[in-house]
């Protein structure tokens, strides 16, 4: 079975949380623009970097740490070429289209770079 803690979580869903509603109290009172800055803040991968320190100690933690690191690095940068592909696909075929292809970009290109990348 797995073992699962339950603090780790808790903190995750705290710190992603907070994010989703700051980045929505920010849009509200100051634009979507801005709002948008705070909704890409990587409070997810923050909690998940503090999770792994309450597993794992020393090298482990490193090594750990490594493999989360590269792993978002490929997450942000797929994430960004989803952010245009929205931008341009959505004025082009309406939100629903556009959102459906722009996420379909997304599935496809994460993995893409990361096994050629990493060639795992």
């Amino acid at each position: 079975m797995l073992n699962i803690e339950v603090f780790p979580i808790l903190l995750r869903f705290l710190f992603g949380g907070s994010a989703v509603v700051i980045s929505t109290l920010v849009a509200k009172n100051f634009g979507g623009r801005l709002g948008g800055i705070f909704a890409a803040f990587p409070a997810v991968y923050l909690a998940t970097v503090l999770s792994l320190c309450m597993d794992y100690e020393g090298s482990e933690l490193l090594l750990a740490s490594k493999q989360l690191s590269k792993g978002a690095f490929v997450g942000m940068i797929a994430d960004i070429c989803c952010a245009l592909a929205a931008s341009y696909f959505i004025l082009r075929y309406g939100w629903k289209r556009g959102l459906a292809y722009a996420l379909l970009l997304w599935t496809v290109l994460a993995p893409t770079i990361y096994f050629s990348w990493f060639r795992f």
